[in-house]
């Protein structure tokens, strides 16, 4: 599995196509999240859709998506860049949010604080429509050594 996914990695920077990654992580594939390249950075899309909504009265994306959504993409921003040939596993997750995340697309950023030998710190911001806004930031702690 650690050589498969070595190469998936190597084969989704070369074409500019990270939906084998995302295929790999079936909560990820359920609501949807895309990467988009943009350079060096990375961000992070989850698309509109009426499956995510928590409060059909705004309407607004259910807070679980919007923290699963930030948690997935910062998993799938350390798979995409650590080097390592295996899967980081979620240590702990705490989010802040900050504003409603209405019925349209939402979008993430990451940013690796610190990358250790066994261990990862990730800063994570969603928005929606402009980045100065952030509807939720986050920090993750994943676990990236050897399982």
């Amino acid at each position: 599995m650690s050589l498969d996914l070595n190469a998936l990695v190597r084969e989704a920077h070369e074409n500019n196509n990270y939906d084998s990654l995302v295929s790999l992580i079936p909560y990820a594939r359920l609501i949807g999240i895309e990467c988009l390249r943009l350079g060096e950075d990375v961000v992070f899309r989850l698309p509109a859709n009426k499956d995510n909504i928590g409060n059909p009265t705004l309407p607004a994306i259910h807070g679980g998506v919007i923290a699963g959504f930030m948690e997935h993409a910062a998993m799938l921003h350390l798979l995409m860049f650590m080097g390592a040939p295996h899967m980081p596993k979620i240590i702990d997750f705490s989010i802040d949010y900050l504003r409603a995340g209405h019925y349209r697309d939402t979008y993430a950023q990451c940013l690796v604080w610190r990358q250790g030998r066994r261990v990862a710190n990730v800063a994570i911001t969603a928005w929606q429509t402009t980045q100065t806004e952030p509807i939720a930031t986050a920090r993750a702690h994943f676990k990236v050594d050897e399982p």
